[in-house]
């Protein structure tokens, strides 16, 4: 019997792809005195290009982005600073989103999250997604001390929800770090469908989010 669905964040319910988008082109308006001298379409073509869809951190980003522009009047201390306290202002759901939580908490599901990345960042941006009050346990990989596809963070989770792995469905975007990794602790695995990989092996692929409770509810 399924009870719960845990979710990834980023390229799950987050739209990270038009978050970033969308912040890097207003950094560059707020900070336009300090980067004046980089067209827009430059600047944020080159930071989209560098950050490889968010598995490279960002002070790496602005380090090469400050290196190859030659800015001398902001730093990339700087400009990480604006990133972490101004990306939670750019995030964008993907469609959908809180209507398919609201039906799953309404069918009797318990939610659960567990993403890779910085805590109070990662914790910003559900805030800011408006979708904290859904889940039971937010696991975020900073805090915990271990990242997917690690299979202790999800029996870690399991624990807070005081469920075991075959009550349970994973949905993320990753095949590896969401699908493979949630199969191989016993999870049944969602794979919201990305344009990065083809023919990702799981119990269910979605496109829309409004897809998962008709499949949960096949399920149970």
């Amino acid at each position: 019997m399924i009870k719960a669905v845990l979710f990834d964040l980023d390229g799950t319910l987050l739209n990270r792809d038009e978050s970033v988008k969308h912040f890097i082109e207003t950094q560059y308006d707020r900070l336009i005195e300090q980067l004046n001298h980089i067209p827009k379409e430059t600047f944020t073509s080159r930071f989209i290009h560098l950050d490889q869809r968010g598995y490279v951190w960002k002070d790496k980003v602005y380090k090469q982005l400050v290196d190859e522009f030659h800015m001398t009047t902001i730093t990339s201390e700087q400009l990480l600073a604006d990133y972490l306290n101004k990306f939670k202002n750019s995030c964008v759901p993907f469609p959908n989103l809180i209507l398919m939580l609201e039906q799953l908490i309404n069918s009797g599901i318990v939610l659960g999250m567990i993403t890779n990345g910085y805590g109070q960042f990662q914790m910003d941006n559900v805030r800011a997604l408006g979708i904290e009050k859904y889940f039971d346990t937010i696991i975020v990989s900073e805090w915990e001390g271990m990242k997917k596809p690690d299979p202790q963070i999800f029996h870690r989770a399991l624990n807070k929800l005081n469920l075991v792995a075959n009550e349970c469905v994973f949905i993320g975007d990753h095949p590896e770090n969401d699908v493979k990794a949630a199969r191989n602790v016993g999870m049944k695995a969602v794979w919201k469908k990305d344009f990065q990989w083809d023919n990702v092996e799981a119990d269910a692929i979605v496109q829309d989010l409004l897809e998962l409770p008709i499949i949960i509810e096949g399920w149970r």
